[in-house]
């Protein structure tokens, strides 16, 4: 029953250590949140922590359709009423910052962006869009002032949404192979400059952005996301230190003072490593010896005794992906030892609430 006790995370405590993971659902018409996704969220309040879906800091980081942003009136207007939502109903609730960087077709984004990277390399693969499989677009070469004005959509971001809309904190999505991700990975990342090359090179995009966010909304109110071993957009899984990355960006971010790194397993996601593997286990305590803060990670949580199961490992918090896009009572669930409702697949990515609020509560 660890899992289900409060947790004090920054200057606000959780009700559980269950955090609800991440997920696009792409029900942001026009890239702005909605009372539909408010409703989303408010009904799985129970979480100790809501992390949302996927959401850009900047025109150039929506290379999904419908994906929510928040650098425009309407937008962090859209956040206010989801905060509101949620914390009527005692919850606690993150966004997650995330630019798509190279993960993106110009069929997707609002007229005027540009597909931005590391490096000008393609991602291989499709992207899906509204008229179906698009080839991903060729990314630009990030410069300097691109990099610094990136930056500063982050910064820009968070702040309203922390101060203007009322969310409780961010996270930086540095998993996934997304922008941040595509700089600490070297075959995404092919620089020869300071951002590009060494691990310290590698890790510098992120570390910056960590700091200059940490700098305005307070580092007890940003977290990170982060994906070892990932292959997920077209990167590289296993490479010549990729430990050594992670270890130094975790005491880099010790230093900043982060409230949180979270962690995705592997094989729950993408089914491409075992989550105990050695290797993958050993990573995440090491990443938890260093950083020495508050850690989230998962492996195929279901009930209390798998959750328990992450938490004894040594780690702070657990989250929970798709069994919550199916049980929005997830929590009572557990509490009660109610059978779970499996998800929709079909219905991830919808544009309406068949999918998404209908779910039956228990």
């Amino acid at each position: 029953m660890k899992s289900l006790s409060a947790f004090q995370l920054g200057d606000i405590q959780l009700k559980n250590k269950i955090v609800m993971a991440p997920m696009t659902r792409t029900r942001a018409t026009n890239y702005i949140p909605n009372k539909l996704i408010a409703e989303y969220y408010e009904q799985r309040a129970s979480a100790g922590l809501i992390i949302t879906e996927g959401t850009s800091p900047s025109a150039n980081g929506l290379g999904y359709p419908r994906i929510p942003g928040a650098y425009s009136d309407e937008q962090i207007q859209g956040w206010k009423g989801v905060a509101n939502a949620v914390h009527a109903k005692g919850g606690k609730i993150f966004v997650q910052l995330m630019h798509t960087g190279r993960v993106s077709a110009k069929i997707n984004m609002p007229e005027g962006a540009t597909i931005l990277a590391p490096s000008p390399i393609q991602t291989a693969g499709q992207i899906f869009s509204e008229t179906g499989m698009e080839d991903h677009g060729m990314p630009k070469e990030m410069t300097k002032d691109d990099i610094l004005q990136t930056q500063e959509e982050f910064v820009y971001a968070s702040d309203r949404l922390i101060n203007e809309a009322g969310i409780d904190g961010v996270e930086l999505h540095a998993a996934n192979g997304y922008l941040l991700d595509q700089f600490i990975n070297p075959k995404s990342n092919q620089r020869i400059d300071e951002y590009g090359g060494s691990v310290k090179n590698r890790n510098r995009f992120v570390i910056e952005t960590a700091q200059k966010v940490a700098d305005k909304v307070g580092a007890n109110k940003v977290g990170i996301r982060i994906s070892p071993f990932g292959v997920y957009n077209d990167l590289q899984s296993d490479y010549e230190g990729v430990e050594e990355t992670y270890i130094a960006l975790a005491k880099e971010l010790k230093k900043i003072g982060l409230v949180y790194m979270h962690i995705v397993v592997q094989e729950d996601s993408f089914g491409v490593m075992d989550a105990r593997t050695d290797r993958q286990l050993n990573l995440r305590k090491a990443i938890k010896h260093n950083f020495e803060g508050p850690v989230i990670t998962g492996g195929n949580v279901s009930s209390i005794a798998t959750a328990d199961a992450v938490l004894n490992d040594g780690f702070d918090l657990t989250y929970v992906g798709r069994p919550y896009i199916s049980n929005p009572d997830f929590i009572e669930r557990l509490k009660n030892n109610v059978a779970l409702q499996a998800p929709n697949p079909e219905t991830f990515f919808g544009i309406d609430a068949v999918g998404f609020t209908d779910y039956a509560f228990a």
